[in-house]
This record gives structure tokens, C-alpha cells and sequence, in this order.
């Protein structure tokens, strides 16, 4: 059975999630910088709500939480914790809420932090800085009740061996309550599947299959070799593998850059394996929820 996943944002729906840039807080005093981002993080927690329970009503089973719903926190000029926070207790209160209704209603959770988390540098400010705001995401995960926090291996820095050595590394080393919530993906540049499954066995973590990915950056596996082996590293999780599917902007048959994403997806991306499978699908297109109804239309009733 499929599970259909929402990427962050609605499209169509009036839910939006507001954002920060740390050059807009700079001019104000510390306690004017608070007052605003408490203001921002209270709708960001009152939209997220609403997102969980749309999310429910479109019959949608998982949602990836937007990664700066608590925008700044790390940052080294105007980061801040939550307890600095004016109005803490209602913060607490309105995640708790949304937190309690995504759990009633089945709503798998997860994070997808931002590219600049990268744990595999060879710049060791850098891996700092990673570590930091994976313990961020941490405490959003738990703020939400997010099970998945998944990361791309990074860069390869002219030696892969090297950079998945600092990648093992990194990942030992991380407190046991964040490592126990990660997973890698392949991406479409540096590292395939047949690059990640091994580390992913060692390590006990789960991989995330993209096939958008495999497609523009391919290894030796085929797709039903890589659904399967994927589906394998999640068995400890006892939740279904988390799979992420999109459709190229430029049509597979015409020669260019096929990695940018299109605004749905074409039916015959669906990878034929996946069909009877258990898997939650997360579907990367820039329609979002429109995207997934027009997907499970086009497949058919038994989606």
C-alpha cells in the first residue's frame, strides 16, 4: 500500500509558513529580535496545525516539516533557544497540539535539513556547524513528532573513500537520540545507492531511495535492485520504507540537465516495482498537493 507524502509547502491551500533573514533582525535590539521571531515561530506553529490536519483531509499519510520552521536558531549572529523565547509556553502549547493531532490522525512525520548541513567537509568549522544544527533538527523533531531526519552524504572533495570515511565518523559521533532518528539518500551528483547501501548497513541506518536521483545519477543496481535493498535497511525502523519520487522539467528523451524538477509528475516515473509495495512516497513535484491527487488519479483506484 502507498503512502502519499507532501513535501513542506501547499500550493493551493491558504497555509503558509513565514520566514526570517538574519539582515532583517540585525538593526533591532536583542530583545526586539526575540519579540519578532517568537511572532514567527507562534504562526509557523498555529500553520502547521492546519497543515496536519489538511494533510489528513486529502488523505495525504505524510508530511516533511519545512527545516527553518524555527528559523535561525544556529545562526551565529541572531541564534537564540527556545526558552529565550517571550511567550515559551504558548509555543510549547501550540507544538504540543499540532504535535498530539498529527499523532492521531497517523501522520508520518520527517526533516529534510538544508544543504548547508554537510557532515562529511573536510573543513572542520563546517562539520561543527553541521553537528549544531542537526541537534537543532533534533529538538524540532521532537517539537513535532518527526521520526526521520535525512541528509545527503555531502560533496566528495576529490576522494570519495575519504569523504564517506568522514562521514562514518561524523555519524558515530553524533548523541545517540540524533543518530537513532537518521537516514541518508543518494543524491543526483556525488553518491548512488551502491555508494550508500554499505554504510548504511554498518551503520544501522536507514536509506532513503530516490529514483529521480538514480535516474540522472546511476550505478550498477536497477531500480527494483535498489527499491529492495533500501526496503531492507528499514526493518529495525518497523515503519515503511520512505521512498522520494519527481519527474525531470526537461522530458527524459530530450538531451540536457534532467535534474530540476517539473511541476508534476508523469505517471510512467512511477517505478512499476513500487506497485503492491509498503512504502510512504514522498512526491517532489512543484504542485505539491495538487501534484499527488493528479498522480493517484492518473494511477488508477488502487491508489
Amino acid at each position: 500500500m502507498i503512502e502519499w507524502g507532501l513535501c513542506c509547502i501547499f500550493r493551493e491551500e491558504p497555509i503558509r509558513f513565514r520566514r526570517a533573514t538574519a539582515a532583517s533582525l540585525r538593526p533591532f535590539p536583542r530583545h526586539e529580535q526575540l519579540r519578532k521571531l517568537s511572532a514567527l515561530i507562534q504562526s509557523n506553529a498555529e500553520q502547521l496545525k492546519l497543515a496536519f490536519e489538511r494533510c489528513a483531509q486529502l488523505h495525504i499519510g505524510a508530511f516533511r516539516i519545512n527545516s527553518e520552521l524555527l528559523m535561525l536558531a544556529t545562526h551565529a549572529d541572531v541564534g537564540y533557544r527556545l526558552e529565550e523565547l517571550p511567550e515559551t509556553d504558548t509555543l510549547q502549547k501550540l507544538f504540543d497540539e499540532a504535535r498530539s493531532r498529527a499523532d492521531r490522525i497517523g501522520l508520518r512525520r520527517s526533516l529534510h535539513p538544508d544543504q548547508f548541513v554537510v557532515l562529511n567537509s573536510p573543513e572542520p568549522r563546517v562539520r561543527a556547524n553541521s553537528r549544531a544544527e542537526l541537534e537543532h533538527q533534533f529538538l524540532l523533531s521532537e517539537l513535532c513528532g518527526a521520526t526521520e531526519i535525512n541528509l545527503h552524504a555531502g560533496g566528495v572533495y576529490g576522494d570519495k573513500s575519504a569523504a564517506l570515511d568522514r562521514l562514518r565518523r561524523e555519524i558515530n559521533a553524533l548523541p545517540d537520540p540524533v543518530r537513532r532518528k537518521l537516514t541518508l539518500e543518494n543524491d543526483d551528483r556525488s553518491y548512488t545507492p551502491s555508494d550508500l547501501l554499505p554504510l548504511c548497513r554498518e551503520l544501522e541506518i536507514p536509506f532513503t531511495y530516490d529514483v529521480h536521483h538514480h535516474r540522472v545519477n546511476p550505478d550498477h543496481l536497477t531500480i527494483e535492485e535498489a527499491t529492495r535493498a533500501a526496503a531492507e535497511t528499514w526493518h529495525s525502523r518497523k515503519i515503511p520504507p520512505h521512498v522520494h519520487l519527481s519527474s525531470p522539467q526537461l522530458p527524459w528523451g530530450v538531451p540536457g540537465d534532467h535534474r530540476p524538477h517539473a511541476d508534476w509528475i508523469d505517471p510512467t516515473d512511477f517505478p512499476e516495482c513500487w506497485r503492491g509495495m509498503k512504502l510512504t512516497v514522498d512526491v517532489e513535484a512543484k504542485k505539491k498537493e495538487t501534484a499527488i491527487a493528479a498522480l493517484r488519479n492518473a494511477l488508477g483506484p488502487d491508489f
